[in-house]
């Protein structure tokens, strides 16, 4: 397939540029010309954002250190995600999902034992955080960054200012090559053939490429405004479609290492730690809470007055049918979103902008090959979907309509059925996602970690004994802890990297 010789991108934000970055980086200099044009009468969302590890490939693919951008977004490291609230077991009101290390492979097997045996009504421990170094690292406020005398890779992500990210990228794509452009498109122009031929501005200006990459957001205006591709939502299993977000200072001992997530009574709320301050929001459903009780709930989890200044978010939940589609490549919010309790938005973007480069440099460009990469794109928004969903149900609390609702509902899809039904006969919970080949999603590990953190276990335990009995908890303590006990404090690293407290 021959690589485009221009390429608009349509919308900035972060998705835009990560987009232009990436694009410029892998065939600017072969002579693809990177357009973004973007309004700056037209905002973006931009609320503190976690990510999954994926971002630090990025960054590392781009060559840009965590000193470089860092300190210019406010950023801070992420060792995982903290589930406060989501369970009423005693025991497992709160767990922690934890992102991949290399010595998971001492651990994860114990734990898989452990979690089997319990499943089997036998009295073992079975909670995750006894099992990950993540979760040692959250508690104690280590940072996942080891040092050079202690050679194992951990994967860890990061907080940041979404609005910064993407002037950050801005500068950097500029300085590289992109061209930007600050127009307000009115119109979508198209061929003859039912591919996309211009943008033209509101002042008449007219843009042409080759590619065209829709950015704009939930308006999607090329993707579905233009090309008129079919949104699938996905509201029968994933309910929130609103948040109310407000900022607060940090705590006395700076920023955490983890994002926490604590149910409320119609969803959940976030709390993202930022150099500069606190990110928070409440992602909820309108169907059961209005905006103003919703603010309210927020404001008093928060412990501020009840006049405090907040902003009110609207999502659309869901997905566009394909991706690409002619000569047009959706990504970001004009593509799909799945809400941001796991922080995949910008994993999904990279993904799909990656797997575009690598397919146009690879493949022949047919009827075949875009439906190969629509179907792979799809497979990871269901694939992400399925995941979100087993949060809800399989959530055990049931004290409010939202929670009743979200936990007794069976709009599952036959994946995510045949988990649960792994999970609650007792069947190899590895041997079904391997199955499924549904790994490369979500490993075995945070599937244990989600079913076994809400502590989805018979109530009725006997003692172990024999075989049940096998797994020796004081070396894993001993094993985890001391792994632990290698990593230096976040402060000390965010002060190595230039970030300022």
């Amino acid at each position: 397939m021959k690589r485009p010789a221009s390429i608009i991108i349509l919308g900035g934000g972060t998705a835009g540029w990560m987009a232009a970055c990436l694009f410029q980086h892998h065939w600017g200099g072969s002579g693809t010309q990177v357009t973004l044009i973007e309004s700056s009468d037209i905002g973006i969302i931009g609320v503190g954002e976690g990510s999954t590890p994926q971002l630090k490939a990025f960054f590392d693919d781009l060559g840009i250190a965590e000193a470089e951008w860092m300190p210019r977004c406010n950023a801070t490291f992420k060792t995982g995600i903290a589930f406060d609230g989501w369970s009423d077991a005693p025991g497992y009101e709160r767990y922690f999902h934890p992102f991949p290390t290399a010595l998971d492979r001492h651990t994860s097997s114990q734990f898989f034992f452990n979690a089997y045996a319990r499943r089997g009504g036998h009295d073992v421990v079975a909670h995750p955080d006894r099992f990950y170094i993540p979760a040692a690292l959250a508690r104690d406020g280590r940072a996942p960054v080891a040092p050079d005398n202690f050679p194992f890779d951990v994967g860890y992500g990061y907080h940041f200012d979404a609005g910064l990210v993407g002037a950050y990228l801005r500068e950097v794509a500029c300085a590289r090559g992109v061209v930007h452009i600050d127009a307000k498109i009115a119109e979508v122009v198209m061929n003859e053939d039912g591919a996309v031929a211009a943008l033209v501005a509101e002042d008449g200006r007219r843009f042409e490429a080759q590619l065209f990459v829709d950015a704009s957001g939930f308006r999607a205006v090329i993707i579905e405004g233009a090309l008129g591709e079919p949104h699938r939502s996905f509201e029968a299993n994933l309910f929130n479609d609103s948040a109310v977000v407000v900022p607060t200072p940090l705590p006395g001992d700076g920023p955490g290492v983890c994002t926490r997530a604590t149910a409320l009574s119609a969803g959940w709320a976030w709390h993202i730690p930022l150099t500069n301050r606190a990110g928070n929001g409440y992602v909820y459903s309108s169907k059961y809470i209005d905006r103003d009780a919703a603010a309210a709930e927020l404001l008093e989890l928060l412990g501020l007055p009840g006049e405090c200044a907040v902003r009110h978010l609207k999502m659309r939940v869901g997905r566009v049918e394909r991706s690409w589609v002619e000569n047009c490549l959706a990504i970001g919010l004009a593509q799909g979103f799945v809400e941001p309790l796991e922080a995949t938005a910008l994993h999904v973007v990279l993904a799909t902008v990656e797997r575009f480069i690598r397919t146009i440099d690879a493949e022949a460009n047919t009827v075949a090959t875009r439906a190969g990469f629509n179907a792979a794109i799809a497979r990871r928004y269901e694939g992400i979907r399925d995941y979100l969903v087993c949060h809800y149900r399989a959530a055990r609390r049931a004290d409010s309509p939202y929670w009743r609702d979200a936990t007794g509902h069976d709009e599952l899809s036959e994946s995510l059925k045949d988990i649960f039904s792994a999970w609650f006969t007792g069947a190899s919970l590895e041997e079904e996602i391997a199955r499924q080949g549904i790994d490369d999603i979500y490993t075995a590990a945070s599937w244990h970690c989600l079913l076994a953190g809400y502590g989805n276990f018979p109530d009725r335990m006997v003692p172990a004994t024999g075989a049940a009995a096998q797994v020796d908890m004081a070396r894993v303590d001993k094993f985890v802890e001391g792994c632990a006990s290698n990593f230096p404090s976040h402060l000390a690293v965010l002060g190595e990297v230039g970030a300022s407290v």
